[in-house]
Order: C-alpha cells, then sequence, then structure tokens
C-alpha cells in the first residue's frame, strides 16, 4: 500500500484504504473515495493532484491526497 501522491499521472488505481479523522473520510467519500472503487491520476503539480474518480474530475491538495491509500 502507498499513498496516492505515489501514483503517476495516467495511473489507475483501486483505494485500499482512506485515512484521518471520520470527518475528514466522510467529506472524501461523499466525492466519490471509498474503498475498492478505482482513481485516476489526471495530472500532478507540485504534490497537488487532479484525479479522476467515478465522472468527476477533482483536485487533491497533497494532504488530502496522502491520506488516500492505493
Amino acid at each position: 500500500m502507498m499513498p496516492l501522491t505515489m501514483a503517476k499521472a495516467g495511473e489507475t488505481a483501486a483505494i485500499r484504504k482512506i485515512t484521518g479523522r471520520d470527518e475528514v473520510r466522510q467529506h472524501l467519500a461523499e466525492l466519490g473515495f471509498v474503498v475498492d472503487s478505482d482513481v485516476t491520476v489526471v495530472s500532478e503539480i507540485g504534490g497537488n493532484l487532479i484525479v479522476q474518480v467515478k465522472d468527476s474530475r477533482i483536485a487533491l491538495d497533497k494532504t488530502m491526497a496522502n491520506r488516500i491509500q492505493i
């Protein structure tokens, strides 16, 4: 397992675990980040990511992306 920040642009991976406080995990779940769903890294700039999850593109800062384990 590794944090989402380690994935390269264009890479698709399944989410294995989401860490952090309950409200952080809840917020990510509402955006579509749930265990076993696929997430694709669209681009990465300075540790901040743009990812595709389900049919949405979402920008994540490095702190949030580090909480998503793939």
